[in-house]
């Protein structure tokens, strides 16, 4: 297995387990309940982990796709840079989340204070996440791509421009 395998494999964890824990927490919020926000913070804390090999795979990976035809220099730029801003915000969500297991363990004053800040900025993670993923995507899936109707019809007729069709 390669790099650029690895990040393809990787690169959805940080995504779905963000989701994840922000459903724990939130749950763990409402319902009083350390033990479940404890949870919600160490899937945190393993995402913020797990981001890393994702990151540093990504070079690699840009190397194995760049030259493939029909991937776009830009597309890759976009992922790159929006993915060098979320693995600080992971980062952030990472230590967030151990000091706010240290403050639930230790029963600490502003453990719930804490709690709320984490959640904040596991949204705002998530939310830069799916971002990455989307721009991710977009490489190698003109599917997905907002500006490729054209393509799509293409796509769906057998290569033909839907206008070129005389059936």
């Amino acid at each position: 297995m390669d790099a650029t395998h690895l990040h393809l494999i990787l690169t959805h964890f940080p995504i779905v387990g963000t989701i994840i824990g922000i459903g724990i927490l939130t749950y763990g919020l409402f319902a009083k309940n350390d033990d479940i926000k404890k949870v919600a913070l160490v899937t945190f804390i393993l995402m913020a982990i797990l981001t890393i090999p994702v990151f540093l795979t990504g070079e690699e990976a840009e190397e194995t796709v760049e030259h493939i035809t029909g991937v776009s220099e830009q597309l890759i730029e976009n992922h790159e840079e929006l993915a060098e801003k979320a693995i600080w915000l992971m980062g952030l969500l990472g230590v967030l989340s151990v000091i706010n297991l240290f403050a639930i363990i230790k029963n600490l004053s502003f453990a719930n204070k804490m709690s709320l800040i984490t959640l904040v900025v596991s949204l705002g993670t998530f939310g830069v996440f799916a971002k990455v993923g989307n721009e991710g995507g977009k490489i190698r899936h003109s599917e997905i791509r907002t500006n490729n109707v054209n393509n799509n019809n293409e796509i769906f007729n057998g290569g033909e421009h839907e206008e070129d069709n005389d059936d």
